[in-house]
């Protein structure tokens, strides 16, 4: 994640940085390095809402409008899990099946932040 040409910080750092730690903040950070679902406007009207010091996730905003945010297969399946982290909705995890592995792996990397273990690495294998 990077921010814009500018040197602003991004909606997605924005996000994050406004995150409580654990489950929000993990959940911020997988749906701002995924980039794709956070891009869409269907998604930003019903999530992203101007908190006291600025953007914040108001994951319910998504809670069974799923099907009408003009998602794809995979960015429904990630942006379900993703909900599944923060606690919303029930997601199953055999959505996994539908992920490519970049989505996949970004979901792997939230695991541990969600678990409060930073010993756990996630990563290919040399």
């Amino acid at each position: 994640m990077t921010t814009t040409e500018a040197g602003t910080p991004t909606l997605g750092e924005l996000l994050i940085a406004s995150s409580r730690e654990g489950r929000d903040r993990a959940a911020a950070q997988a749906l701002a390095e995924e980039e794709t679902v956070l891009a869409l406007d269907s998604v930003r009207r019903l999530l992203v809402v101007e908190g006291a010091d600025g953007p914040v996730c108001r994951w319910e905003g998504l809670m069974g409008r799923l099907y009408g945010l003009g998602l794809d297969d995979q960015q429904r399946a990630f942006l379900g899990l993703v909900m599944g982290i923060v606690g919303i909705g029930l997601h199953i995890m055999s959505a996994v099946e539908e992920l490519d592995e970049r989505r996949l792996l970004i979901l792997m990397r939230a695991m541990p932040i969600i678990a409060g273990n930073d010993r756990v690495a996630v990563g290919t294998r040399g």
